[in-house]
């Protein structure tokens, strides 16, 4: 199903760094250009429309040019709270966005990160550390034989240091899109990997859309190394439903479960799943259901459920879903099925990222989830609770000071193994004008009663600097929790030409 094209725009601009002057003209005229197309407007994850679009020609990424030493990420801070430098993973010179983050849990300087990487065939490019983040060996997603890559990364250590990486693959960059998620995985922390076996099936028949993956690393779980990719399934006439696949043999077979009805558009939509995994192996997943409605029927400016469902035998039955709470959309000005980042062109994601508290303490099971609403006026990220297993959920507690009004986007949650509560999003309370943003992070002491917030960026980012003329920067950043530093990874536009996958982080 082709959903139409806005109408065009954003001229391509040549962008050349070795002259400032060029370099502030780009900046500065990026959000007049005329030629630059908008996503299609449908309910698939922005990397499958933005694959789409490259591959039909309606859009070319931008490049530029990147000095050859970066800053290293190194972790001086001391008292806490405090921020890390920030050191740039990806290189370039096309964009990289959408950018999630996972650490080792038997060794916290060993990370990876990933991105939609415009330099890689596959569109998924992948970035591990082995010194915490100060150099990084980066990789391309390989796709099963005969397939394309279509973006959306996702990645994960077990307990016997094995990483692992995924993303779709599709039979064609273009529409129809009969499409999976494919899973592979290294045992040196990403010089080489394995041949990637498909993980989750299209259940309906047509897309295998927006997977995450978690990996269950209790110690005392029955369960432990269990490896979980959750996925919107679509038909070919955009009908949805939520899947949960499983291996327990180290990625090399899968089993796939769906998780809820399928929903029927545009009267419901279901999309954005996240995992979370208790101490006892009990494994959650959250996702988002909006109703398509007004004249673009899209799901801009509605209200949407966060849903919640669990399993506690490994994935093989899941429970009933529970409302967690609703949520209004940013309104649709754009053009963007999802809602628009306000004062750009920017669709504007909203996963509801669920944690869950394993440490074993006084708080262990209690979950956390993280999503935002509109106002009315901007874009507040919120954190819900739970404290009885997911049946009932309190309301939820800004993550921004009551003083800071202005947007707050692209959030993302986890629970370090002492049970402080790590929240981090995108945030424009620096710029009067509300369209540039920083990165910000909490860590929580308090169970998620408060958020002590810090900023995480060293430069401030402007969404037109995309690389995609301001019409792309993906739907999602991410934390991960190394002992009791929690870093970082956003979509960082500060060199004035394209996005860039940036890692920092904060100690409480």
């Amino acid at each position: 199903m082709v959903f139409p094209l806005r109408a065009p725009r954003g001229s391509l601009l040549l962008i050349c760094l070795l002259a400032l002057l060029a370099t502030v003209s780009y900046s500065q005229n990026q959000p007049n250009s005329q030629n630059q197309p908008n996503l299609e407007n449908g309910p698939y994850s922005s990397g499958v429309l933005q694959a789409h679009a490259l591959a039909t020609g309606k859009i070319q990424p931008a490049d530029t040019v990147f000095p050859e030493s970066e800053n290293p990420l190194v972790i001086t801070c001391s008292p806490g709270p405090c921020a890390f430098p920030n050191s740039q993973a990806s290189k370039g010179p096309k964009p990289v966005n959408e950018d999630p983050i996972a650490t080792n849990p038997n060794n916290p300087l060993q990370l990876i990160t990933g991105g939609n990487d415009y330099n890689c065939h596959t569109i998924q490019g992948y970035y591990t550390s082995n010194d915490g983040g100060s150099t990084w060996l980066q990789s391309c997603g390989v796709p099963l034989k005969g397939l394309k890559g279509l973006g959306d990364p996702i990645v994960a250590y077990d307990l016997n240091n094995t990483v692992y990486r995924g993303g779709i693959n599709a039979d064609s960059q273009g529409f129809p899109t009969f499409s999976y998620i494919v899973v592979s995985s290294s045992t040196d922390n990403g010089k080489h990997w394995s041949k990637p076996v498909k993980a989750v099936p299209n259940l309906l028949g047509y897309m295998a859309d927006k997977p995450w993956m978690a990996i269950d690393t209790n110690l005392n779980s029955p369960r432990k190394n269990t490896i979980y990719v959750s996925a919107t399934q679509f038909d070919i006439g955009s009908g949805s439903q939520i899947s949960v696949s499983r291996s327990t043999d180290g990625g090399q077979t899968w089993a796939t479960k769906a998780v809820d009805a399928k929903q029927h558009s545009p009267s419901n939509v279901d999309q954005f799943s996240d995992l979370a995994i208790g101490s006892d192996g009990t494994v959650y997943v959250s996702w988002m259901r909006c109703q398509a409605t007004g004249p673009t029927d899209d799901c801009g400016g509605s209200t949407a459920t966060m849903y919640v469902s669990k399993s506690t035998d490994g994935g093989k039955t899941w429970s009933t879903p529970v409302a967690a709470n609703q949520v209004k959309m940013a309104p649709d000005t754009c053009g963007e099925y999802y809602g628009c980042l306000p004062n750009t062109k920017e669709r504007v994601s909203n996963i509801p990222v669920i944690a869950i508290d394993a440490s074993g303490g006084a708080h262990n099971g209690k979950l956390y989830l993280i999503d935002y609403t509109w106002t009315g006026s901007y874009m507040m990220v919120q954190v819900a609770s739970s404290t009885d297993g997911g049946a009932t959920w309190t309301g939820g507690v800004p993550v921004a000071p009551a003083s800071a009004k202005h947007d707050q986007f692209f959030q993302w949650i986890s629970v370090s193994s002492t049970g402080v509560v790590g929240a981090t999003w995108l945030d424009r309370r620096n710029d009067p004008s509300n369209i540039d943003y920083d990165a910000y992070g909490a860590g929580s002491k308090d169970f998620g009663k408060t958020y002590p917030n810090q900023k995480l960026s060293t430069n401030i980012s402007n969404p037109n600097n995309d690389g995609f003329r301001g019409t792309f920067m993906g739907d999602y950043t991410g934390n991960a929790w190394a002992g009791g530093s929690l870093y970082a990874s956003w979509m960082d536009t500060s060199n004035g030409a394209v996005s860039v996958d940036m890692v920092g982080g904060l100690l409480p």
